[in-house]
């Protein structure tokens, strides 16, 4: 009688094997990983440039962008202040593990705080696929709609950290601020929300304190 092996579980075991090296892989360096998510759009990038600068002299962060097909994240990583290294994942929807594992060595973890994973632009796979990261930041912006926690349990309901970005928009927007946090708030009740707009810098305060509060400075930081 032959057995029939889930394989979408075989992959997802094998890729946690491998989050959990990097995850040792980063701790044994002392920085902290965040694995930043959003839909295409929302601002994870123009949230990787306002971070960069507020965190100069205070913490050293490095960034890995997943990017389907250009360098210009990277790029633009790179002009904010922070060592990039590029991931092209080749048609896939997300990032896994085994594509962070082999960016790791490429960084100078050793004179790093904070590193960033700037996932690629979806609400669906990218939740199925653990980084080894020490928490998962999704950027949310109020163009996409206030629906979004109800249309995508699966990826709202694993986030530490929300992102809110484009409050400057709400003026002109039919964006319901306290209906989208009760959808949040059913699926990640601990989740921190951070309303702010990258463009004109309101909210960003609150933002850059949590971030600090988590990642622990090596000497000689700045």
């Amino acid at each position: 009688m032959s057995q029939r092996v889930p394989v979408v579980e075989k992959i997802t075991k094998a890729n946690d094997r491998i989050a959990a090296l990097n995850r040792a892989l980063l701790d044994s360096h002392g920085v902290f990983g965040l694995n930043l998510l959003a839909s295409p759009g929302a601002g994870k990038t123009s949230l990787i440039e306002a971070t960069l600068p507020r965190l100069r002299g205070r913490l050293r962060v490095g960034v890995v962008e997943g990017d389907l097909a250009t360098s210009l994240d990277a790029e633009r990583a790179a002009a904010a202040g922070a060592p990039p290294v590029q991931l092209t994942p080749r048609g896939a929807c997300h990032l896994d593990a085994a594509m962070v594992h082999d960016a790791l060595p490429r960084l100078p973890l050793a004179e790093l705080d904070l590193l960033i994973v700037e996932n690629v632009g979806n609400l669906i796979c990218p939740a199925s696929f653990a980084l080894g990261t020490h928490a998962d930041v999704l950027v949310a912006s109020t163009p996409e709609g206030d629906d979004k926690p109800y249309k995508y349990p699966s990826m709202y309901g694993r986030v530490d950290a929300l992102v809110i970005n484009k409050i400057d928009l709400l003026p002109h927007l039919d964006f319901d601020m306290e209906r989208f946090r009760r959808g949040v708030a059913v699926l990640s009740p601990d989740a921190v929300a951070f309303p702010l707009s990258c463009r004109t810098g309101e909210g960003l305060d609150a933002w850059i304190a949590w971030l600090a509060a988590r990642t622990r400075p090596k000497r000689g930081a700045g």
